[in-house]
């Protein structure tokens, strides 16, 4: 990588964020990156700094917002369509159930539904190789044997996974979350609402309409100039 290219790459990045307006960027363990400035030893000319800075810089720029937003484990319906994007390549019997599995996939997140996915996908592979092997030494030994040898189409062994590499899958998942995560995470979403609720039965004296005023008319503005009115 040559020296500025990941100052370029988070640029990048907020570009076509820009291009794609309006649009939402997720920084996934952005505390991992951005730690104290200056800090960090034996790295080369500064690069981390750099990019911390940059990130700054283009997040002052497109005016960043300072709201704490609560986002929960996906739903089953939305675990269903992280199976499908994750598996969206990728041949799969008509047998394999995926409402099933997003079914029971209660409290996974989305990178713990993606290492399911990612294993079936290991263990399609691995038994395709399997029995590539096993093919190919039983051709060396008809060859040997003096036998004649059909020329056989190039066919994949594993054409599509199949139940029993999500079930095998499966028995390696895990939840990244724990529930006691889950509820820490809840209580601090209610916590949130409450503080911004607080003005939720706020009401003007008086029980006027709205837009209507004590002198019977419309107001004027402050400054008697309606071209300085925003709301106008």
């Amino acid at each position: 990588m040559w020296f500025g290219e990941s100052e370029a790459n988070v640029r990048d990045v907020f570009d076509k964020a820009r291009a794609a307006a309006p649009c939402v960027l997720f920084f996934d363990e952005l505390d991992s990156i951005a730690k104290s400035r200056g800090g960090n030893i034996g790295d080369a000319g500064g690069a981390a700094d750099r990019v911390i800075n940059q990130v700054l810089t283009e997040m002052d720029g497109m005016g960043s917002k300072k709201n704490l937003i609560y986002i929960p484990l996906p739903d089953e319906a939305s675990r269903l369509q992280i199976f499908k994007a994750n598996l969206r390549k990728t041949p799969i019997a008509s047998d394999v159930d995926l409402n099933f599995l997003a079914k029971t996939t209660v409290g996974f997140s989305g990178a713990d539904l993606n290492e399911i996915c990612q294993r079936a996908c290991k263990l399609g592979i691995r038994e395709s190789i399997e029995k590539a092997v096993v093919k190919e030494k039983e051709r060396q030994l008809r060859a040997q044997k003096g036998e004649e040898l059909m020329e056989e189409a190039d066919e994949d062994p594993v054409p599509e996974l199949t139940r029993k590499h999500f079930e095998e899958a499966m028995k390696f998942a895990r939840r990244s979350v724990s529930d006691n995560d889950i509820r820490k995470y809840e209580m601090f979403a209610q916590t949130l609402q409450q503080q911004r609720g607080f003005g939720t039965n706020f009401k003007f004296p008086g029980g006027k309409a709205a837009g209507g005023s004590a002198g019977g008319g419309p107001q004027p503005s402050a400054g008697g100039n309606d071209d300085d009115d925003l709301y106008s």
